[in-house]
């Protein structure tokens, strides 16, 4: 089974997109952020014709996210619990019957944060803590379990093309990669670097200053498992050609196959 996340950055502007990478990747399930619009302005109706079931939790301009499946969840939870304030749009689990039993799987779209002197921080480092909370609960199920989005996290150094640049940024503050490592502590598997430790492995490059034809990117979009996901976990890619395409997402998708037969 092949699970993905994709940032699409506005899923109406990258319709199109959307739909050629589909086609080409042929995952099971996607999880997608920062949709950008409404439900009922998602592109519900192209993204059915492809193959996919589709479960939104839209915002209008900001926020949103999605999953997509090749089969109807049994489950949905829209909203990440722990803060009845907070109306932002950015989490959504759904649960899939498989061959041995469900998959659970999470799309997030954690707050970036800055300024970090801003009220934007302590925002993201308690959605953070109530994504923990969220987790150990979820792994007393002892069922596989993807959590998959934009952490806008750089968990380490090695997730930077020049980690200097980010010292003084939300997404590397000591703060946010302590709660980053808290939360993998649960006995959580970051996918990537459970089958490849090699440097300059990015998911975001800015549109600004030629990022992406430098290569001047970061590692933000993460796969977690849980250990009954990771003992399934075959390989994990991340698909960087979508970043060249005419008016991309700054981000582009991360892939992971288990095997759940």
């Amino acid at each position: 089974m092949l699970i993905a996340t994709w940032n699409v950055n506005s899923v109406r502007q990258r319709a199109a997109h959307l739909l050629r990478w589909l086609k080409q990747a042929q995952p099971d399930i996607v999880c997608l952020q920062e949709l950008k619009c409404l439900d009922d302005a998602f592109p519900r109706l192209e993204v059915e014709a492809a193959g996919y079931h589709v479960e939104t939790l839209g915002q209008k301009t900001f926020n949103g996210v999605a999953i997509l499946a090749r089969k109807r969840p049994d489950e949905v939870i829209r909203g990440l619990e722990g803060d009845d304030a907070d109306s932002h749009a950015r989490y959504m689990e759904a649960v899939f019957s498989t061959e041995s039993g469900v998959v659970r799987v999470a799309s997030i779209y954690l707050p970036n944060g800055n300024p970090p002197l801003s009220e934007k921080y302590p925002y993201k480092l308690g959605f953070m803590e109530r994504l923990r909370r969220r987790a150990a609960a979820l792994l007393r199920l002892e069922e596989p379990l993807v959590l998959a989005g934009d952490y806008n996290v750089i968990p380490e150094p090695i997730d930077a093309r020049d980690p200097a640049a980010w010292v003084s940024d939300a997404l590397f503050l000591p703060q946010t990669r302590a709660a980053f490592r808290r939360l993998l502590a649960l006995g959580l598997t970051d996918a990537l670097r459970a089958c490849d430790q090699a440097p300059e492995r990015y998911s975001f490059w800015d549109y600004q200053a030629g990022a992406f034809q430098k290569n001047n990117g970061i590692r933000i979009d993460h796969l977690l498992l849980s250990p009954q996901a990771a003992d399934r976990l075959v390989t994990c890619r991340i698909d960087k050609e979508t970043r060249s395409w005419d008016k991309p997402s700054d981000h582009v998708p991360v892939l992971v196959e288990l095997n759940l037969a």
